[in-house]
């Protein structure tokens, strides 16, 4: 089994969302070098379904520079330590509006864990009830619609939906029968 010992560490950027730091690490073999690493807070992954619907948000993602369709989801940066269930509840209404009156735990996944300790909950919402939103300042520009399940499954297949914690989500639910 291979296993990469930690030599040192040093943070090169930090803000409020995210800590980058570069680890000197040496190999199983005894090669030296360095690892890339982004801090970041786990976040949550909400599929709000209605029967045979989806409700998804669409908002433009500044390092791809194109406006796209996921699930919501977030985290709380300023407050990291409430429950998942808590922060999916928040982040359902933040940016959709809707209450969820079953909240179902689906699992945990890493987002890209080659270079990130970031990972993911995941959650089906059912039982909604509309309300109003209450987006933070950096989603401003956010749009919600709700889809078909067959249409939502199109626009992964045909590229629409490029998120992949969105897709994952829904394959995870969906292969554990929640859906």
């Amino acid at each position: 089994m291979t296993e990469i010992k930690k030599l040192s560490s040093k943070v090169v950027y930090q803000n409020k969302w995210m800590t980058v730091r570069e680890d000197k690490i040496q190999r199983s073999s005894g090669a030296k070098g360095i690892y890339g690493i982004v801090d970041k807070p786990d976040f949550v992954a909400i599929l709000p379904i209605t029967s045979d619907t989806i409700h998804l948000v669409e908002q433009y993602r500044y390092p791809v520079q194109q406006r796209y369709w996921e699930i919501p989801q977030g985290s709380w940066e300023t407050s990291p330590q409430p429950a998942p269930e808590i922060i999916a509840a928040g982040e359902l209404k933040e940016e959709t509006g809707l209450t969820a009156g079953t909240l179902t735990y689906v699992g945990h996944l890493y987002q890209a864990y080659g270079y990130s300790n970031q990972g993911f909950h995941v959650f089906v919402a059912k039982d909604l009830s509309a309300g109003k939103t209450q987006p933070d300042a950096e989603e401003e520009d956010l749009i919600s619609a709700t889809f078909s399940l067959r249409e939502f499954e199109s626009m992964i297949v045909d590229g629409t939906i490029k998120d992949g914690p969105t897709i994952s989500a829904y394959g995870l639910a969906k292969m554990k029968g929640l859906l």
